[in-house]
Order: C-alpha cells, then structure tokens, then sequence
C-alpha cells in the first residue's frame, strides 16, 4: 500500500510537470499560429531605442494586409518628427511629410533583417532559433531567441513577452552583454481590422498630412480672426492720431523665407583610430549651405553635411540602398555609405576602405553637441 501511495505522488509530479512544460509549447504553437495566419493587423506602442548615451523615443503605429503590405509610422516624441515606412506593390518608400519629400527603394524591407515592430518578423525569429527559451512568468509567458541585425551585429536577441490572450505586450533587444538596447511597449493589437486599398499608397500619406497641415492653419487663422476682433472691440472709442502708424504693413505677406544656414559644424565623437580631419570646406547652394569634412587615415571617409530644404511640391527621390533606423531617424544605407536627416541637417558618410557597419558607428556618434575638441 505504502509503495502504490509513494507511486501514485512520483505520477502526479510528472502529470503536474508535463502540463506545465506543455502549457508554454502550446501557447508558443498558438501563437505562431495565430500570427502567420493573420490576414490583417494593426500595432500601436511606444519604442526606445538607446545609442551611446542617447535615448530616443517614438509612438510606433505598424498597419499591415496580405499579403505583402506594410505602413510603418514613426514618431520622434522629442520633436514630433514623423517618418512612414511603406511597402505596397511600387516597392519600399520612406516618406517624410514634413519636408514634403518621399524616398524610394528597390528593397527586401522587412524581409532582409528583424523587426522589433512587425509581428511576422518576431515570430519568425523565435522559430528559427534552435535554441529557443520558452518560460512561464508572472501570468505570463517569455520567449527568448537570437536576432539577425546584419548593420549591428551587437544586437543578438530578443526577449518577446506574451499574455494568455496570445498577444505579444513587449519586445526587448539585447546586446552580447545582455543589456536592452532597444524596447517595444505594445498598448493596442488589433488582430482582425479591414482597410481600403489605397490606405497602403503615398499619396494617401501626403493628403493625409496635407489636410492636417490645412486644419492646423485654418485653426490659427481662426484664432488671429478672434484676436484682431477683440482688438478691434477695444479700440473703438479710441481716436486715430495717424492713419498710416495705425496699419499694418503688408510686405509680411510677400517676405520670402531666408537660405537657410549651417550655424555649427557637428563632427563625430568617435573616430576609428588613426582616423584625423584632414581638410574641411564650407560652399553656398542654391538653397543654403554645405560642408564637406575629409577624414584621413587608415579607415578614411567624407562626411557632408547640408542644410535641408522643403519641397514646394511633394516629390519622390529615387534612392539606392536599405532603410535603416540612424540614431533619430531612419536613412539609408549601401555597402561604403550612409545617408539621413536629422535637425534640419542632412549627412553623408562615404568611405572606400570602411562596412556599413563600421559607417553606422561614426554615424551614432554624430549630436549637436560634438565639437571638434572631441576628435580623437
């Protein structure tokens, strides 16, 4: 009796703990599931990404529809600087509406490297990992893998928090130390919404802007009408000793907007050693100014920087190479160069000898607050 007793407790340990064991994988395989068959989503949350001793924030709005549709918007909470990634039947386009400017690429994005946002892009990561880590956490479960960042081969894994309702709630990215380099807080999914067709095209991004742009100045005029009416209220009784003092000038309406200037020069703060400014050039365009920097040494390259200008009419520039998130913003990269824009200024980075890699690293280490004292 007393070895059937004995017997009966070892069978319900193993009972407890193949359940538990099976728990994890079953969620793990509903979840896998449930995303690959997802015709629509829409994800909304809050990213950090950290660089050197930065940290920048953005509200992440991801839109996605089968099969291969994908509106991607960003939002730097700093300055409220937005950038959308799309990718429709035309191929990949980072649009920033602010400088009424859109660049496209002929690119695999989001399928060449991980996407801390895009859910397809995580699962995919968890499944193609052997060494996949599956744990149960707090009425939660944690999924642990490696990552492809072939840009930041740093970046090694992520870490995919998910609830019992299967949806993912947090994505960190770790580095080989195991530090969190960049986090995605997911506050809304949407697992089944519709969209129009055209809601995955440009111009549905500019009309989008532009009719808020309008809203905004509508908004204004309104207010200054209020303003100059309460004015006006006030100073009824009052007598006009001169005519002309009394009004306004009316060649504010046609002063038009100055060049535009570079007031500092922002150099690197990091240098690959043996690396030196060699020469520097300051040259006036058409529409403001630009600096060249030449970097001499063993890992040479030319950084320019000029300022940006805003399209009259929306235009879309034909652009070489991958979109990639630099500092700030998102740029574009090729195999020896780097482009972005960030504060009004746009950079290039071009070198025969240095990896995009290597690019990437001058290139977030670039702030307003380098000088050239900080040069090594």
């Amino acid at each position: 009796m007393k070895k059937i007793f004995i017997l009966l407790i070892v069978l319900s340990a193993i009972f407890i703990t193949g359940c538990g064991k099976n728990s994890v994988d079953t969620i793990f395989k509903d979840l896998t599931d449930k995303i690959n068959k997802l015709d629509s989503y829409t994800v909304n949350g809050n990213l950090t990404v950290k660089n050197n001793n930065n940290s920048y924030n953005y509200n992440v709005s991801v839109s996605y529809m089968a099969k291969d549709k994908f509106r991607v918007s960003l939002v730097n909470t700093a300055n409220n600087h937005e950038q959308v990634i799309l990718r429709n039947d035309e191929g990949v386009f980072v649009l920033t509406p602010s400088l009424n400017k859109s660049f496209k690429f002929q690119s695999d994005w989001p399928y060449n490297n991980s996407q801390i946002y895009l859910l397809a892009s995580i699962i995919d990561d968890l499944n193609n990992d052997s060494k996949l880590t599956k744990e149960e956490k707090d009425s939660n479960y944690i999924f642990t893998s490696s990552v492809n960042y072939p840009n930041n081969p740093n970046l090694t894994k992520q870490r995919v928090t998910v609830d019992k309702d299967l949806k993912i709630t947090k994505v960190e990215v770790l580095n080989a130390n195991d530090e969190v380099e960049m986090t995605f807080e997911i506050t809304n999914i949407d697992y089944g919404p519709t969209f129009d067709e055209s809601y995955f095209e440009v111009n549905s991004i500019i009309n989008t802007n532009t009719n808020n742009n309008n809203t905004a100045k509508d908004n204004e005029n309104t207010t200054d009408k209020d303003k100059e009416n309460t004015t006006d209220n006030n100073t009824n009784n009052e007598t006009t000793t001169d005519t002309n003092e009394s009004q306004t000038p009316s060649e504010d309406k046609d002063k038009t907007t100055e060049t535009a200037t570079l007031e500092d020069i922002i150099y690197p703060l990091y240098l690959p050693t043996g690396t030196v400014l060699e020469e520097q050039e300051k040259v006036d365009k058409t529409d403001g100014e630009r600096v060249i920097l030449t970097f001499g040494g063993e890992k040479g390259f030319t950084l320019v920087e000029e300022t940006v200008s805003v399209s009259k009419e929306f235009t879309v520039i034909p652009t070489y190479g991958e979109p990639l998130m630099v500092g700030d913003t998102i740029g574009a990269v090729t195999d020896n160069s780097l482009n972005w824009t960030s504060g009004n200024i746009e950079y290039y980075i071009v070198s025969d000898v240095m990896s995009a890699q290597e690019l990437l690293e001058i290139a977030n280490s670039i702030s307003t607050d380098a000088t050239v004292a900080s040069l090594k």
